[in-house]
């Protein structure tokens, strides 16, 4: 449930025509939000096949069109391109005068904030940086997904209104990202959200070929378990062979991962690096089962060591 306060009706935006640029997974999931919140997709730009499959199913009857007339179409657009082409195309929309006095400039990008927008702000754009905190899958689960999703927003002081009020608009929770903080915000997620899917797929695989036949049915209770432990407790919530200290159990792990999967060794190493470093500075590793510990994981090990039989949690 949104629990954000409503804005003030005076501060809400006027119902808007919306253009998407860039066709990726996001802008036309926000833009049919948007469209649901009484606002008017009008124009999108697709270039390869994929998405403008994605905005025929997402955006029906809205054209397709190059970007510069999507601007031309739109009182509001949203500059749904990847990170790295973002200011290269704000520059080069500006620099052609697509960019039109008055019209808000909305890009969805974690990494910049609102001065990316600069060549637009200079031509008259209302600029605005409006992040959501999900995971999109290009399909219309994406706009269920965003209610109640948390928006890294940053905005000039003067249109921080408008910017909160359409990402409440979209069923979203808008929370201020200092422009100088935009960087650190954006690791943070990726950090869990993007390297989760990478130790899950992992976790996965080695889970079959240690012949376990239904390993997704296996980690689903376990990691949601692990996830929602994790959110309400932080590092009190670390258990397993690590956090006990267990040096033999751990040093087991990577002969098996080099044995078996040997790309995985590496990430195990510095995850177990990471995980004894806060269990032993949250007084959950024991100083004198880390030293052994440590020197596991301080570099390459093919002795299995120990048996793995200490009593207590299993994971």
């Amino acid at each position: 449930m949104n629990k954000t306060p409503q804005p003030d009706p005076r501060d809400r935006p006027a119902r808007l025509t919306v253009g998407v640029v860039g066709a990726g997974r996001v802008g036309p999931a926000l833009a049919a939000s948007l469209q649901l919140a009484g606002h008017r997709p009008v124009a999108v730009s697709a270039v390869s096949d994929a998405s403008r499959r994605r905005a025929g199913q997402m955006l029906p009857d809205v054209p397709v069109v190059p970007p510069a007339e999507v601007l031309e179409r739109s009182e509001l657009v949203l500059l749904t391109v990847p990170d790295d082409a973002l200011p290269e195309l704000v520059a080069g929309l500006a620099e052609t005068g697509a960019v039109r006095p008055g019209q808000l400039l909305v890009h969805t990008s974690g990494r910049y904030g609102a001065k990316v927008l600069d060549p637009a702000l200079r031509a008259g754009a209302l600029p605005l940086a409006l992040h959501p905190a999900m995971t999109f899958t290009g399909t219309p689960v994406d706009v269920q997904r965003l209610a109640g999703c948390s928006f890294g927003v940053t905005a000039p002081d003067e249109l921080r209104l408008a910017a909160e009020a359409l990402v409440i608009e979209m069923g979203g929770e808008p929370e201020w990202i200092a422009e100088e903080n935009r960087p650190l915000y954006h690791a943070a997620l990726a950090l869990g959200a993007n390297h989760l899917v990478t130790l899950v797929a992992q976790s996965l695989e080695l889970l079959r070929t240690a012949g376990v036949g239904a390993p997704d049915r296996m980690l689903g209770p376990l990691l949601g378990a692990a996830l929602d432990n994790a959110l309400r407790s932080g590092d009190a919530a670390l258990t397993g062979p690590v956090a006990r200290g267990d040096a033999g159990t751990v040093a087991a792990h990577v002969a098996e991962l080099r044995r078996h999967a040997p790309g995985t060794v590496a990430g195990y190493l510095a995850m177990a690096r990471a995980t004894a470093d806060r269990a032993l500075a949250h007084g959950l590793l024991k100083p004198e089962l880390a030293e052994p510990l440590l020197g596991v994981l301080a570099g390459p090990s093919d002795a299995a060591g120990g048996t793995g039989d200490t009593p207590g949690d299993t994971t």
